[in-house]
């Protein structure tokens, strides 16, 4: 008796040192992800600055002008600082940039610095602003049309949702930007267009009646602090759609793909056996194995929407870091250009660190092993 007591009681420690080895995986290999991503961010520093150095032109040419002495050249990169070994300015730069110190503007004057982190800071506020705007609007609407379209998997809605965010993922973001552009334009000027004056009255009438009913949305979202909430919600909407549009497209087809992958699941046909309805199959059963590939996929997108900005910036006039970064590479800008390099690049790794630590954290394997 006292023998088969203590069978019966032995299991519990045995899962509790299961779980006990459990916890140690997870931490090492979260450890190991910081560890990587830390390595990574110092690659990628190396690849900026080594890039950076090797634009072709000089800033000193740039602004002394090309009839200036050489004589007048090398004087003035070294009150620059850019007559040092590449290794020396890179040491420099990556030990001031750890501490948010990215120097000063090469565009300013000695009697006047601007330093770098000052002229990122509003920019930087701008673009994570457009991108929390797409975000809150892109996360929850793929999330929904991916759920519904795997849901309703093979019918019209399901083809023609695939359909219309194959169309949206193929197109480019300057491409869907213009578009979006020209049906604000063509909302009054439609009949002056060739277009417009080459087709029949009765056709053209209503299609201009039609852009009429678009609304007056900024074509240059140029947006400031002393703008209202609701006044800068205005004028971020067409490079927040346009933003919007894309991203949508892929988080909904990846979480289309994950949920269907899980209805396969054998439990899934279990649940369905018991007779759950659908909507219950997916809440409860599908659905919260299905967050690890949902995170990853909007993690990932959301590094996209605050790193694939410049394009939109750029076509929208906005004033982000995207924007600064390509004005400064004009103007051969060095600190600026590599400050704003850095923070994308700081960016995408942190948020794809992320998505690796939830996919760690809600892999059933690891948190509840056999």
């Amino acid at each position: 008796m006292a023998t088969q007591a203590n069978t019966s009681v032995s299991p519990a420690p045995a899962l509790e040192s299961r779980r006990s080895a459990a916890s140690g995986r997870i931490f090492s290999v979260i450890i190991q992800r910081i560890a990587l991503g830390f390595f990574s961010l110092f690659l990628v520093s190396i690849v900026i600055f080594g890039s950076v150095s090797l634009l072709p032109g000089s800033f000193a040419t740039a602004i002394l002008g090309q009839s200036a002495t050489p004589d007048t050249v090398a004087s003035f990169e070294r009150q620059l600082g850019l007559d040092r070994p590449i290794v020396e300015r890179y040491v420099k730069w990556v030990s001031s940039a750890a501490v948010g110190d990215f120097g000063n503007s090469f565009s300013s004057s000695p009697a006047n610095p601007r330093p770098v982190s000052r002229l990122i800071e509003r920019r930087l506020y701008n673009t994570l602003f457009l991108a929390f705007l797409s975000a809150i609007v892109a996360v929850p609407i793929s999330v929904m049309l991916g759920l519904v379209a795997a849901l309703f998997r093979n019918t019209w809605f399901d083809r023609a949702l695939n359909l219309g965010t194959l169309t949206a993922i193929s197109l480019p973001e300057f491409f869907v930007a213009y578009v979006l552009t020209y049906f604000v334009v063509m909302r009054e000027s439609f009949m002056l267009t060739p277009l417009g004056q080459s087709l029949p009255e009765w056709i053209a009438t209503p299609i201009s009646q039609m852009f009429a009913f678009i609304p007056n949305f900024p074509i240059l979202a140029d947006i400031s602090s002393s703008m209202p909430l609701s006044q800068q919600l205005y004028t971020c909407f067409l490079p927040a759609t346009t933003l919007t549009l894309v991203c949508t497209a892929h988080m909904m087809r990846m979480t289309r793909a994950a949920i269907i992958n899980l209805l396969a699941s054998p439990y899934v046909e279990m649940a369905k056996l018991k007779g759950a309805s659908p909507w219950k199959v997916i809440w409860h059963h599908a659905l919260p194995n299905a967050w690890a590939p949902i995170a990853n996929v909007v993690a990932f997108n959301l590094a996209y929407l605050i790193t694939g900005v410049v394009v939109v910036e750029v076509v929208f006039v906005y004033p982000g870091v995207g924007q600064l970064m390509v004005d400064s590479v004009k103007s051969r800008d060095i600190p600026v250009v590599q400050a704003c390099a850095l923070i994308f690049g700081a960016s995408y790794i942190i948020l794809n660190l992320c998505a690796d630590l939830i996919t760690i954290i809600t892999n059933p394997r690891l948190m509840h092993p056999r």
